[in-house]
C-alpha cells in the first residue's frame, strides 16, 4: 500500500466537535469523530478503513480477555501558528508497537499502512488538534486479540485500531514519590520493555498503596533486589546530581522511550555531562543527604517532562531544592519548540501532515 487512496473511508453525518468544550478537557475521556481500524485474519492484514467513531463488537469469548494479547502506543499531533499539524517522531513509535507485537506473539503491522493511516486519519481531524502551547490530540494506537477461542494460545484474528482524544497542557500538580521496596513493575526475560496492556494493569494496585500513603507515583526498582532505581510509574526517570543527569540504561525490564532518548540527545548537545548507568537507591540518597541531589523528573509522551519534589524510602523521606536553572524546565522547553514547529528541528524529529 503506498497511497492514502487505498483506505475507504466512511464519512460522519455529522461533526461531534462544537459539542466539545476544548478549555475544560479531562485527559482521554473524549474523542473525535473518527478512528482508524484493520483486521488480520487468515494471515494477513486487511484492507484498512477509516469510520465514524464508535462502539466494537466482540465475542465474549475473544482471547484479548482471556489471555492478555494487546499492545499499545502513546503519541501527539501538534498544530503551529500556521494551522500546519505535525507528528513527533512517528517511525519510533511505529517500531515500538511491532517490537511490543512481536513479543506477545501478535504479528507486526505494515508501515505503509500505520504511516499513511495515521496522515489520513489527522487530515480528516485537523480541526481537533487545537493551536496553543500544551495543546495537542493524543493518538491511541493499540491492537487486541479477537479470535473467539479460549484455548491458551496465541490469536489468529486480531484487530488493529488508532483512536484519537484532544489534549490540553499536562498538570499533575507537585508529585512526590516512593522508591518501591516490596512489589515489582517487571522482571527480568519479561514484557517490561513492551507497552503491553496488562503492564499498567499490574502497576495499578501498588499505585494506589502509594496514592494512600500521600504519594502521587512510585520509582520502581529491579525486581531481584529492589537496590537499582528503574522507571517511575508510566515515565522513564532522569536524576541530576551536581550538574551531571543520570537515566537507567534500557533492558527488558524498562520501556524504551521515545521522549527518554530525546532527553539524552538535547543533554549531549548543550554541553550536559549524562550518565545511562545502573543508579543505586543507596546513592540517590547519600547525594540528597549531601545536598547534591539536585534534580529528579519524569519524560514520557503526556507530560513531556514532569519534575518530582520530593522522594521517600524505608521510612526516609527527602525534598528538593527549587531551581532557577533546571534541567527539567530546559528540556521540556527545547522539546515543544520543536513539536510545535517554534524552533529549528536539526534531528529531523519533526514530520508534517
Amino acid at each position: 500500500m503506498d497511497s492514502s487512496s487505498e483506505i475507504s473511508i466512511i464519512p460522519i453525518q455529522q461533526s461531534k466537535i462544537n459539542t466539545v468544550d476544548f478549555n475544560n478537557l479531562a485527559f482521554g475521556t473524549v474523542f473525535s469523530d473518527y478512528m482508524f481500524e484493520c483486521d488480520y485474519k487468515e494471515g494477513e492484514w486487511q484492507p484498512p478503513v477509516i469510520k465514524p467513531y464508535g462502539n466494537i463488537s466482540l465475542a465474549p469469548s475473544a482471547r484479548v480477555f482471556h489471555y492478555g494479547q494487546a499492545v499499545f502506543e502513546g503519541m501527539k499531533a501538534y498544530k503551529d501558528n500556521n494551522d500546519d499539524v505535525f507528528l513527533f517522531r512517528p517511525l519510533e513509535n511505529f517500531n515500538r508497537i511491532n517490537k511490543s507485537s512481536k513479543r506477545l506473539a501478535i504479528p507486526e503491522f505494515p508501515e505503509s499502512y500505520f504511516l499513511n493511516g495515521l496522515k489520513t486519519l489527522l487530515n480528516l481531524e485537523k480541526d481537533w488538534v487545537k493551536k496553543g502551547i500544551g495543546n495537542s490530540l493524543y493518538i491511541r494506537p493499540f491492537v487486541i486479540a479477537t479470535q473467539p477461542a479460549i484455548s491458551a494460545s496465541p490469536a489468529d484474528e486480531y484487530k488493529f485500531m488508532i483512536v484519537l482524544s484532544p489534549a490540553q497542557a499536562y498538570y499533575a500538580g507537585e508529585v512526590r514519590v516512593i522508591f518501591a521496596q516490596e512489589y515489582s513493575r517487571s522482571a527480568n526475560g519479561g514484557v517490561g520493555f513492551a507497552k503491553a496492556a496488562g503492564n499498567y494493569a499490574a502497576q495499578f494496585y501498588p499505585t494506589k498503596l502509594a496514592h494512600e500513603k500521600g504519594f502521587q507515583q512510585i520509582i520502581w526498582t529491579d525486581a531481584n533486589t529492589h537496590e537499582y532505581l528503574e522507571e517511575a510509574g508510566t515515565m522513564n526517570i532522569f536524576f541530576r546530581i551536581g550538574n551531571k543527569l543520570l537515566t537507567a540504561p534500557n533492558n527488558d525490564r524498562i520501556l524504551d522511550g521515545i521522549t527518554r532518548k530525546s532527553v539524552i540527545q538535547l543533554a549531549e548537545d548543550n554541553n550536559i555531562d549524562v550518565e545511562v548507568r545502573r543508579i543505586s537507591v543507596a546513592e540517590i540518597k547519600d547525594a540528597a543527604r549531601k545536598g547534591e541531589l539536585k534534580e529528579i523528573f519524569g519524560s514520557g509522551t503526556a507530560t513531556v517532562i514532569n519534575p518530582i519534589k520530593g522522594f521517600s524510602h524505608d521510612d526516609e523521606s527527602f525534598e528538593l531544592p527549587t531551581l532557577n536553572d533546571s534541567y527539567a524546565d530546559l528540556f521540556k522547553e527545547k522539546l515543544m519548540n520543536i513539536q510545535y514547529n517554534i524552533s529549528e528541528d536539526p534531528y529531523g524529529w519533526r514530520m508534517k501532515i
